[in-house]
């Protein structure tokens, strides 16, 4: 059954593009739950919604006004935590709201919701073109590559910004550099879980990941792996049931999140954590 599934092109399609997404949305999302920053990509999903609005309010492609008013909205945040005393979860929400709301505004004016924005509220990772993947492979490979070239520095911002201040790193420009990249991430993503969606597959594979204890370079790739497998399995599952994408592929991610916890309170990966150090030991 799956390699019947797998000679179809819009499933071949889904699942590259969906694999890319996941990628990055692993790569990024580490280093937003470090920054105790989860909720960011909820936060932009909602001013991408407002970005979304915008594009078919004044009959632009929707995805490139979402790009446009997400980085706007990502540099503004930026800005309000900088500038002012509020928190970041607290700055989060406002940009959240604002968004929202002109986008309801926005939405209202024109008559309503449309098929289009309904694709962009839920996914539609099942219908995507060729252009569709072409530019989703080479914006991941942009994300990944910068996020590669500037890992060390993220890490370290991550971590403990006070120091990196002190080691002459410009922290100010960093952070702006990562809230673009997160919006980026957010606005790619929304093919294949939609916008209100977003913040669970960026969250949700690496807080799993994160339940191992291992080190950061092996929670990435955890996180990855767990990512992927949730997107090829919730297509497979979607196109097998009938069902929407978006939502099945959150819902495996879930269950495999409740799977680890679980593994986690009967002591089993406790004991793979001993054994792997016990095999180093002897080695």
């Amino acid at each position: 059954m799956v390699l019947e599934a797998l000679t179809y092109g819009f499933v071949q399609k889904a699942l590259i593009s969906g694999i890319a997404v996941a990628i990055i949305c692993s790569f990024m999302g580490t280093f937003l739950v470090l920054r105790r920053y989860a909720l960011f990509g909820d936060g932009i999903a909602h001013v991408a919604f407002g970005g979304v609005a915008v594009g078919l309010f004044f009959g632009v492609f929707p995805l490139w006004s979402a790009f446009v008013v997400s980085i706007g909205g990502a540099l503004g945040l930026q800005k309000l935590r900088q500038s002012t005393k509020i928190s970041g979860d607290a700055a989060v929400a406002v940009v959240l709201v604002s968004g929202l709301a002109v986008g309801v505004i926005l939405v209202s004016s024109s008559g309503g919701f449309s098929v289009d924005l309904f694709s962009f509220l839920f996914g539609s990772i099942l219908l995507i073109s060729n252009e569709d993947m072409i530019m989703i492979l080479g914006i991941s490979a942009g994300i990944i590559a910068t996020l590669v070239l500037l890992q060390k520095q993220f890490f370290q911002l991550t971590f403990d910004e006070e120091q990196a201040k002190l080691a002459g790193l410009p922290v100010t420009m960093l952070n702006y550099a990562f809230v673009v990249l997160a919006s980026i991430t957010v606005v790619t993503s929304m093919r294949l879980v939609g916008i209100l969606l977003i913040s669970a597959l960026i969250v949700l594979p690496n807080i799993t990941a994160m339940m191992f204890g291992v080190g950061f370079k092996k929670t990435l790739g955890i996180s990855m792996l767990i990512s992927a497998s949730s997107v090829v399995c919730g297509i497979l599952l979607s196109y097998y049931y009938n069902i929407a994408p978006s939502g099945t592929i959150v819902v495996v991610a879930v269950f495999i999140l409740l799977g680890v916890l679980a593994a986690k309170s009967a002591g089993l990966i406790s004991k793979i954590e001993m054994k792997k150090h016990s095999q180093l030991s002897h080695s």
